[in-house]
């Protein structure tokens, strides 16, 4: 059985998110809640009603819980995309369940997926008391690492980070480059 997970601590000289955030990555947080709610629409009427009914704590953008950093150690990790981009694309995908590590150095938290075939890799920076922001880059396929974030917008990633119950957080991530309109990381302890 895996150690449990330790509370990182946040580190109080670290730099706001906002300043760091490109301009587009900016605007996809803002405008989160039209690409949730335009994301479960289309994740509807391509006939994924009953799984979104079925995890409301993951699906509904309002769950969110105090406390929304996740603590350092290995996670399980699964991403859902919800909605397509185009009209060709699926309006559901669950992928199963993959490796994911958070880690504190100097007071930095820091979320890496370490498999599969799309691999995020970023910084989770303090928000609020209910939200954290992801800001990272994903590598893809067989790539050894990740580009530096800003200099790839479509490899670029933003995300709300929320805390959806006892030991299980999420990452929102609206408006990807590639193939959804949202997507979400589920995270849980291994």
């Amino acid at each position: 059985m895996a150690d449990a997970p330790v509370a990182p601590p946040i580190a109080t000289a670290m730099p706001s998110w906002r300043g760091l955030a490109t301009e587009a990555d900016r605007k996809r947080l803002r405008e989160w809640r039209t690409a949730w709610t335009s994301a479960l629409a289309e994740a509807r009427s391509g006939g994924a009603g009953a799984m979104l009914a079925a995890d409301p704590a993951l699906f509904a953008f309002d769950t969110a819980l105090p406390d929304p950093v996740p603590p350092a150690g290995a996670y399980r990790c699964r991403t859902i995309k919800l909605g397509a981009k185009g009209t060709g694309g699926l309006r559901f995908v669950a992928y199963p369940f993959f490796r994911c590590r958070v880690s504190v150095q100097g007071g930095i938290v820091s979320l890496e997926k370490l498999t599969g075939s799309q691999r995020g890799n970023g910084i989770i920076y303090p928000h609020d008391q209910s939200r954290a922001v992801f800001l990272g880059t994903m590598a893809l396929g067989d790539e050894r690492g990740a580009v530096r974030y800003g200099r790839d917008a479509a490899r670029d990633m933003a995300g709300w980070v929320e805390r959806i119950g006892p030991a299980r957080w999420r990452v929102a991530l609206p408006d990807p480059a590639f193939e959804s309109t949202l997507d979400l990381l589920d995270l849980v302890p291994a």
